[in-house]
């Protein structure tokens, strides 16, 4: 990209210009790059990823999940496009080959090293004004899963190992571990 767009705003296209293999999302026309997931990330998001998909296989519903790299283009806009760990989507109009286009229902960011102060502050700002129902933030490295409900206005904390109820589907539980 040319170094004199630095102070600009990117969009989309940006995105898909990117060589491949180099991942990155867009916030408000800024980038920012991801790094490769680590071992230990991809195991919790394939294991959450079947969890999920398993109970809404098991009650015959109608949501779809998808792990990352999925495209969500959370504002419907051309300057943000996101790639969530995870995404729950139960209004599949929202969904084409590109992604999402909207809010899912349900968003999971599994928190790397170099990444805490996105999911814990701009997705979370992000995600919660575009409509997001549900948001969890899953940190490894000390073993807690933050919820976030967003149509309750609720924020609780559960340690790995305990029961976290799903907010958007009744009766649903998971129980985290590495």
């Amino acid at each position: 990209m040319d170094a004199a767009r630095t102070l600009e705003s990117y969009t989309i296209e940006d995105i898909y210009a990117l060589p491949d293999g180099v991942r990155a999302e867009l916030i408000d026309g800024k980038i920012y790059y991801m790094a490769a997931p680590t071992r230990t990330h991809q195991k919790i998001s394939m294991a959450l990823s079947r969890i999920i998909g398993n109970y809404i296989d098991s009650k015959g519903g109608d949501c779809e999940i998808y792990a990352a790299p999925f495209a969500v283009f959370l504002n419907n806009d051309d300057k943000n496009y996101f790639e969530p760990d995870i995404s729950v989507i139960c209004d599949i109009s929202k969904l084409d080959e590109k992604g999402c286009h909207g809010a899912p229902d349900w968003i999971i960011e599994i928190v790397s090293p170099g990444n805490q102060a996105m999911d814990y502050f701009r997705k979370l700002f992000q995600y919660q004004a575009a409509g997001v129902r549900e948001y969890w933030i899953v940190d490894p490295t000390k073993d807690l899963v933050m919820v976030y409900r967003f149509e309750k206005e609720e924020m609780e904390q559960y340690s790995f190992g305990e029961d976290v109820p799903v907010g958007i589907y009744e009766g649903f539980i998971i129980k985290l571990t590495t």
